[in-house]
């Protein structure tokens, strides 16, 4: 039990000023449960916790409530009826049996108008209140952009893996016909093999990035040419399982490039995925090339609807997605990075009547 002369508030009142408040205060009991007052009731007056604990809270959403705090013996609250003649804007309830000192909103002003130590006192019990709250609010809010952040990385990494897990679906049910030839099931583990494989490469990759470290990242040598060639073979029954089919607008040159082909391979699957995802009826897509004695240059452009407006300024940042019912906008960030860690440059255009365009450069190795 904490009488009101105890109470840290008001321990610095001369005897005058306490015997005011003495006879001001009125004693209030509490069952376990009881509302002592809610959200929109008038701002009538000031409460100090004689015995029990006072739970304060409010709505943070449609009928979602949120305990801010929880008030101890010896303590104030509804302390900002003193300073704003307003509706309540939280509830206060008895979290147990407890007994309140009531102080109405007159007499309290009077008290603080006659003492400036009561004054500091109830200013400083107000900003320290203030800062536990907006202490509390920043964990809440970084708490749930983390359980945020978890979930978007659990959608991107969902959505990818249905692309070879779908490919390893149908090309094993082939290859258990009864009338699969030798071949075909030999294609077939050849084919769930690279599918595998792809999946590691994805996880790894998006492990990665959320690292921020490329200390992975090698590079060797590597006829682009050749590389283009392996990696349209491999998405080409992809492509066919969505009705898109992907060609070669001009021949890719024999170039030498620095490449990581395990990690650049996820820029042109990224890249395509998106593309057929913007083409949910099945459409084209397009590959062109350009030589410089200093780089080479990959465009790939797709039928479909182009770059939105919306989201063009950040089409390159982490998770920003438009338009997308599972995407995350993580796809493209991975994209950017890898390019970037090739000493390469990205971005993406679009042109009336023409699909998204995306293009890429990469560093000549000079013959």
């Amino acid at each position: 039990m904490v009488t009101l002369d105890a109470c840290p508030l008001f321990n610095r009142l001369d005897p005058t000023e306490l015997k005011v408040l003495l006879f001001a205060a009125r004693e209030k009991s509490f069952a376990a449960g009881s509302e002592i007052f809610k959200e929109g009731d008038s701002g009538d007056g000031v409460y100090v916790v004689k015995t029990g604990l006072v739970q304060i809270s409010g709505l943070v959403g449609p009928n979602v409530r949120h305990v801010f705090s929880k008030i101890p013996p010896g303590e104030i609250f509804g302390e900002m009826a003193v300073i704003e003649n307003k509706p309540r804007s939280a509830t206060a309830v008895a979290a147990e049996p407890s007994t309140v000192y009531f102080i109405p909103r007159a007499d309290m002003l009077r008290l603080v108008e006659k003492s400036p130590a009561l004054a500091l006192s109830l200013l400083r019990e107000i900003s320290g209140r203030l800062r536990d709250f907006n202490r509390q609010y920043i964990q809440e809010v970084l708490q749930a952009e983390r359980l945020t952040l978890v979930g978007r990385f659990a959608r991107s990494i969902v959505h990818d893996l249905k692309n070879p897990l779908n490919i390893i679906s149908i090309t094993a049910e082939m290859a258990g016909s009864e009338n699969a030839s030798p071949d075909s099931r030999r294609l077939a583990r050849d084919r769930i093999s690279r599918q595998v494989d792809r999946i590691s490469e994805l996880v790894n990759e998006i492990m990665e990035f959320t690292a921020g470290s490329s200390d992975a990242f090698v590079a060797a040598p590597v006829d682009y040419s050749t590389f283009i060639d392996q990696l349209i073979h491999e998405l080409r029954p992809e492509l066919e399982i969505k009705s898109a089919t992907i060609r070669l607008e001009n021949p890719c040159p024999p170039v030498k490039v620095l490449l990581d082909p395990r990690r650049f391979r996820r820029v042109f699957y990224n890249l395509v995925h998106n593309a057929t995802d913007a083409m949910p009826g099945g459409g084209k897509i397009l590959l062109r090339f350009s030589l410089t004695d200093r780089e080479v240059t990959t465009e790939i452009e797709d039928t479909g609807p182009g770059v939105a407006p919306e989201i063009a300024n950040r089409l390159f940042d982490a998770f920003a997605t438009f338009g997308k019912a599972h995407g995350t906008g993580l796809g493209l960030s991975i994209c950017k990075k890898i390019v970037e860690d090739h000493h390469g440059r990205i971005a993406a255009r679009t042109e009336p009547n023409r699909g998204a365009i995306f293009a890429f450069t990469l560093p000549a190795i000079p013959s």
